[in-house]
């Protein structure tokens, strides 16, 4: 009996021991607030249709164009290396306006709330068809047109992907009316392929309205081929949000 009675007074205070540490840590558990505030310098080009200033009275569908990861943080003009601004540069003539920001950042990801900052002020300073706002980007800036459509789902009229990556649960947060094109190369090395695979047969499955163009022996640089495809840009200028 004596035992018994040490073994029941040791459980009590270990109990109260516990009580009393669970009490004191609870106490410490303080609510606050802090406000945050993020600036972001974001340089970038903007191409005007030919048409533009004569027609004062008509209003423009907008190509977002997101560079990859090489063009970050560098020289403004490594953006028209590669995608739409490329093309502007050889001559090429959009129905459109086209918005080409660059990523300051050598080794982050795009700030999309930043991107959408500067698409807004852009749209707001010129006359755009708010319901023709289309949306694009390879690598890097492939998995940001991702991350936008997903954030902002009643934004972009059309969106097209070239070589991006995505988590599947993004499926179900994307606009099931949003017309998406995907392009990737089997042969990535940078962004397996399988990436697009899987996302593209989630938003099928899901019956979104999504087309996917795969390159038969094409490595990362499948930009080379998207973005040269004419029909690409017909294929925007078709799309307006109801």
């Amino acid at each position: 009996m004596h035992n018994t009675t040490k073994i029941l007074t040791f459980i009590a205070c270990a109990f109260l021991l516990i009580s009393n540490q669970s009490c004191s840590a609870q106490s410490n558990l303080i609510e606050d607030e802090l406000q945050t505030v993020t600036t972001e310098n974001l340089r970038y080009y903007l191409y005007y249709p030919a048409e533009y200033d004569s027609n004062p009275n008509k209003e423009y569908g907008l190509l977002l164009f997101l560079h990859g990861g090489g063009e970050s943080g560098a020289a403004l003009d490594e953006i028209k290396k590669n995608g739409p601004p490329k093309l502007l540069v050889e001559g090429k003539q959009f129905p459109f306006l086209v918005l080409a920001p660059q990523n300051p950042h050598k080794r982050k990801w795009w700030n999309t709330h930043a991107v959408v900052k500067l698409l807004d002020s852009v749209v707001e300073e010129n006359r755009v068809d708010k319901d023709r706002i289309y949306l694009t980007g390879l690598s890097r800036g492939g998995s940001a047109s991702w991350e936008l459509v997903t954030q902002y789902p009643n934004k972009f009229a059309a969106m097209a992907v070239v070589c991006g990556m995505a988590p599947l649960p993004y499926a179900h947060w994307i606009d099931k009316k949003l017309p998406i094109w995907v392009f990737h190369g089997d042969q990535d090395p940078v962004i397996p392929v399988e990436e697009s695979d899987k996302m593209v047969a989630k938003l099928k499955a899901m019956d979104y309205d999504v087309q996917y163009t795969r390159y038969k022996g094409v490595g990362h640089n499948s930009w080379e081929r998207a973005y040269t495809t004419d029909s690409l840009y017909v294929w925007f200028n078709q799309q307006k949000r109801n």
